[in-house]
């Protein structure tokens, strides 16, 4: 019977699969610029390895997420541009996070053009627990106005200034639910889309000196 997987032995393993992937030259992807197909490639070879030695539910389209026994996301990202998109769920997203944690590879490419070769150099392999997965600017302004007294017709202007992708209801509905449950801060910079569209550079920053935000390589 293989041991079950659980976040503190994935951050483990997440260490030593960097560790061996920053050195492995693999011939698929060599000239490959494609972020995504770099992405797809990471994460299919890091649950597989997994697999061979913990027993766990691998992800599917109903979960969106690919640990969901661990609400747990990978995500894969080039240090030249580290973000990455997540589903759309709903506007709290921005607020209370994203409701899973994330395990991010910040990779850098180089091709070995003589050996027709890509590697992907592991520059940071971060854990950010689900509490820290809110938007920056968005759970520092509430805090703020929460910080001065603020009530509830302040936060509603605050969310509407902001661009949330909600109507007055919703608005409304959030507003009461920050005054009941004052949100964590977050780390991530969440900008409006079809998908949310999440950018990790205050996560890299920050990795190691803020509780949630673990520096694993």
């Amino acid at each position: 019977m293989k041991p079950v997987l659980t976040i503190e032995n994935l951050c483990a393993e997440a260490t030593r699969f960097a560790e061996i992937e920053s050195i492995y030259d693999e011939p698929t992807l060599y000239g490959v610029t494609d972020g995504k197909a770099i992405g797809t490639y990471l994460e299919h070879k890091f649950t597989a390895y997994l697999a061979q030695n913990y027993s766990y539910q691998p992800g599917n389209s109903a979960s969106g997420i690919d640990l969901p026994a661990l609400e747990v996301d990978i995500k894969v990202t080039s240090t030249k541009q580290p973000q990455s998109s997540c589903p759309f769920k709903s506007a709290t997203q921005k607020v209370f996070g994203l409701g899973y944690h994330l395990l991010v590879f910040v990779y850098d490419k180089y091709d070995d053009h003589e050996n027709k070769t890509g590697r992907l150099d592991m520059q940071h392999t971060i854990f950010v627990d689900k509490d820290r997965t809110g938007d920056f600017q968005t759970t520092k302004g509430i805090t703020d106005i929460l910080s001065r007294d603020g009530n509830k017709d302040d936060i509603v202007a605050f969310i509407i200034e902001r661009n949330l992708p909600v109507d007055e209801i919703g608005a409304s509905q959030l507003a009461d639910r920050i005054l009941e449950s004052s949100p964590n801060q977050g780390y991530l910079t969440i900008s409006n889309a079809l998908q949310w569209r999440l950018q990790y550079s205050r996560v890299i920053q920050q990795a190691g000196s803020i509780p949630g935000i673990v520096r694993i390589r």
